[in-house]
């Protein structure tokens, strides 16, 4: 790639590998190389990294503790002219890492952002879970306290598109669990561990037989989790799914009591008479 000289003051987010260092790409330690510093979640963690790519440029901390302070100074650095690539411990970052706040205030301040693609933990278990991936929802980490997450997985139960979740090792016999619980033992879920490392491994199973495999051995409570779970099954609303009230409401207006019980009637499946019953205390109110 050309030289970072050319085109200061550019903040670069850069994608990690998840595992696997040598999905690092070619592009991206260029930019590594040749920006002037890199922003990291853990400087300790991504100074392996660095090391590993024979990349020497500077490392500051850019975490969920001094995200807000730390990009105004950075802001400050990039309207200097320097350049500026940020990353995460692994992965994309701001997908469940921070530098949200650190990109809208880039953009805010007139300032360009651009991309280097790559690993992310959430993409690379839908690519291999065979679930639809046309339509998904990406939820992060569910909460920590089991109250709340159930109240969450609650909010989504109905939901139909594909589910992505993280979670870790020390509470993924409890989020299986609450899964179990709040969406039935029965939905598909494909549990991808430890994606690109040694030990990587995906089972597809249900959401009721993920507790006893999780049970059945402590080496499939380790690791890192992404969970690819099937969409609540979409059923098809018919006319019958509508109440008689809501039906009559909109017939008796137009065509009478008499003959919107007739067409009510028909439509839902009720009795005749109990749909002019119906009729006549709605004509009677309205």
């Amino acid at each position: 790639m050309s030289s970072l000289a050319d085109s200061p003051g550019i903040l670069w987010i850069v994608a990690t590998p998840i595992g696997n260092l040598s999905d690092f790409s070619v592009r991206g330690r260029a930019v590594l190389t040749q920006v002037d510093v890199i922003a990291a979640e853990d400087t300790r963690h991504s100074r392996r990294l660095t090391e590993h790519l024979g990349v020497t440029t500077p490392l500051i901390s850019l975490h969920e503790h001094n995200e807000e302070a730390r990009s105004r100074m950075l802001i400050d650095r990039l309207q200097a002219g320097e350049s500026l690539a940020l990353i995460s411990d692994a992965g994309t970052p701001l997908i469940s890492d921070p530098g949200f706040v650190l990109v809208r205030a880039v953009r805010a301040a007139g300032i360009e952002v651009r991309t280097v693609p790559g690993p992310c933990a959430a993409v690379a278990a839908l690519s291999i879970a065979g679930l639809p991936t046309d339509r998904f929802v990406f939820e992060g980490f569910l909460p920590a306290k089991a109250t709340a997450r159930r109240q969450r997985l609650k909010e989504l139960a109905d939901e139909p598109r594909t589910l992505v979740y993280y979670e870790s090792s020390h509470r993924i016999a409890a989020t299986a669990a609450d899964l179990a619980s709040v969406l039935g033992t029965d939905r598909a879920i494909v549990v991808a561990r430890e994606l690109t490392k040694m030990h990587e491994q995906s089972v597809q199973l249900t959401t009721g037989a993920l507790v006893d495999w999780l049970a059945a051995d402590a080496n499939h409570r380790r690791g890192e989790f992404v969970l690819v779970v099937a969409g609540a099954p979409v059923i098809e609303k018919t006319v019958r799914d509508i109440s008689l009230d809501a039906l009559l409401a909109e017939l008796v207006p137009v065509t009478g009591t008499k003959q919107a019980a007739a067409i009510a009637a028909r439509l839902t499946g009720v009795a005749r008479n109990r749909a002019y019953a119906q009729a006549l205390t709605l004509s009677d109110t309205g």
